[in-house]
């Protein structure tokens, strides 16, 4: 199947279709509306974020053929914002000449971390030293080899550092091999870096290729606190990090837009961290701060449209809204008036119905003028507070 690039038709709008309605599945049917795109949903949930946004949802869940297939049979072509799409059927998908984009190949290189550890690796990416777990003794004598601290990962179904257990100590090694049980596990050299950037990447099926400004990333708990964009770094780095990140993504051959995270250790080299596949929570800047956001520029890969070096309108500060500890259910967001009385705020609250412990709810952008983003970050927390529905 081929999608006109000449004319967007009023009468037969492109059928865009989503695997996943969370935060990033509403900020992509946001754009594509904007371009009169009808917008198809596969979320396990009828009221996800994309709901309010998208024409459809169909309740599914995201690994579920058959519920992939008819997603299939309603749109032009699929793309996704959750890497736990089914890479079976997308995958059969691309050989009967669906458009699916990125490519399920590559979907499947990044789903599995340690997958996407060693393809890097054998493509000459700098990536931290790494291994497959076999047993607890086989971790307990990597740990000795590599030395403490040490990163235990789980390969598969963790993100937001979910799947991460930092092994410290010796008499750590037992409790972080069992509370993977059952998961396959791999183990990664412990980086004593000094920064985490991330940048946005984006390439066409034509084989056009263009990255967003390196953006800073100040995590706490694994969880993205706050980005800082442009990235406090040297121009050495900044060079370093783009041509590491053009390289990955000439390497996956992937079309849409990735975001890249890496480390920049004490001695200024870039390593990477870990890839993604779609729109990243660091590139929520773009929408107000640059020329083109990363929500669109995915489109345009995925359609194969030109792709625009983006720059920057504004420095910018990105505050994520997480649920706190205590509350799990109901929500409101309280201290709005103060926080619009803020120059240069933009307020993004995604419609998730429930809280829950250091979940995405939203967040807050700052465009600044000359300000110190932690200053401004500071003052936003606190001004704006997450609150329990009492009955």
């Amino acid at each position: 199947m081929t999608i006109s690039k000449e004319k967007f038709s009023i009468a037969k709008p492109i059928k865009l279709g989503i695997v996943g309605g969370g935060q990033l599945g509403k900020m992509l049917a946001q754009e594509a509306k904007r371009m009169h795109m009808t917008v198809i949903i596969l979320d396990p949930t009828h009221d996800c974020p994309a709901s309010a946004i998208a024409d459809k949802v169909i309740v599914g869940n995201f690994s579920d053929e058959q519920k992939i297939y008819d997603l299939s049979k309603e749109v032009d072509i699929i793309t996704y914002e959750i890497e736990l799409a089914n890479t079976t059927a997308l995958n059969r998908l691309v050989k009967d000449d669906f458009p699916v984009q990125p490519s399920p190949s590559t979907l499947h290189i990044i789903q599995n971390k340690y997958r996407q550890k060693k393809f890097l690796k054998e493509n000459g990416i700098n990536v931290p030293k790494f291994d497959l777990i076999t047993s607890e003794s086989h971790l307990r004598n990597i740990c000795m080899e590599y030395g403490l601290p040490i990163m235990l990962k789980a390969c598969e179904d963790s993100y937001d550092g979910r799947g991460n257990f930092l092994i410290k100590t010796e008499d750590q090694i037992t409790s972080a091999f069992f509370h993977f049980k059952g998961k396959q596990c791999m183990v990664e050299e412990y980086i004593d870096f000094k920064k985490e950037i991330s940048i946005m990447v984006a390439r066409n099926p034509s084989g056009e290729v263009s990255a967003f400004p390196i953006c800073e990333n100040i995590h706490k708990e694994n969880i993205l606190d706050l980005t800082i964009v442009p990235a406090r770094i040297t121009k050495e780095v900044e060079t370093k990090a783009n041509d590491l990140a053009i390289k990955t993504i000439k390497s996956l051959k992937g079309s849409g837009i990735f975001g890249i995270e890496m480390f920049v250790d004490p001695n200024d080299n870039v390593l990477i961290n870990e890839i993604a596949p779609r729109p990243h929570n660091s590139g929520h800047y773009t929408i107000e701060a640059c020329s083109i956001s990363q929500f669109e520029q995915h489109i345009r890969a995925i359609l194969d449209y030109p792709l625009p070096k983006p720059f920057l309108l504004s420095n910018a500060v990105m505050i994520n809204l997480l649920g706190p500890d205590k509350i799990k259910g109901e929500y409101e967001i309280c201290g709005i008036d103060k926080l619009f009385s803020l120059d240069g705020i933009k307020m993004h609250i995604y419609g998730k119905r429930l809280s829950n412990r250091n979940r995405k709810l939203g967040h807050v952008t700052a465009l600044l003028k000359n300000n110190n983003p932690i200053e401004v970050s500071n003052k936003i927390k606190e001004v704006i507070e997450i609150k329990e529905v009492k009955s």
